[in-house]
């Protein structure tokens, strides 16, 4: 498949745009592997908040950048390796945690369908300008917390307000800072590329 062909087919995320020289599997298997490395690295960038047991993190971030940059199967593929490799053990969910039982695994199933979505959005366009990327983050920052606060409220025996209060609100501004982010960086790789509509 030649790169031409690639980068003007309709439907395209970032990652479609890399050359492939021969084997189209292993680029694919490459960008799973680093988009699971990418957000259990993103995840040991955390801030403890006071009064929640879940700090703030760069994985939420990451996982919605994945997504975007590597469509919905691409995305879905590496937050599960992600998920999956933290759940036998790896430290590399926030903080380092790993297994089953932690408080915040509800926001890293969350993260998973979040990546799958705003891949679907970033084939139709949603991160090929700044309205619609911050659509498409702001509808991903939804669904995380959508199955994250619910889970924690379950995991850490708290009250629905009290989750809430513990697992949404002190998040808000952090996640607008990397909405904003996401804003800057999406619109400009396509146009660096040429592709931006």
């Amino acid at each position: 498949m030649s790169t031409a062909a690639v980068t003007t087919r309709t439907g395209a995320v970032l990652a479609d745009l890399l050359p492939v020289a021969r084997n189209r599997y292993a680029v694919d298997t490459a960008l799973v592997l680093g988009g699971a490395a990418l957000t259990g690295i993103a995840a040991q960038l955390s801030v403890p908040v006071p009064g929640s047991p879940v700090p703030v993190t760069g994985q939420t971030f990451a996982a919605l950048l994945v997504g975007t940059a590597l469509g919905a199967r691409r995305g879905f593929l590496a937050l599960a390796v992600y998920t999956l490799v933290g759940l036998v053990g790896m430290p590399w969910f926030s903080e380092g945690e790993s297994g089953p039982g932690i408080v915040s695994l509800g926001y890293v199933l969350g993260m998973l369908l979040a990546a799958t979505v705003v891949g679907s959005l970033a084939r139709r366009g949603g991160d090929r300008s700044v309205v619609r990327t911050a659509g498409t983050m702001v509808l991903g920052s939804v669904i995380i917390y959508a199955v994250g606060v619910p889970y924690l409220a379950v995991a850490a025996d708290l009250s629905p307000s009290a989750a809430v209060a513990a697992g949404l609100t002190p998040f808000l501004l952090g996640d607008a800072l990397k909405a904003a982010l996401a804003m800057g960086l999406l619109p400009a790789a396509w146009k660096l590329v040429g592709r931006g509509k």
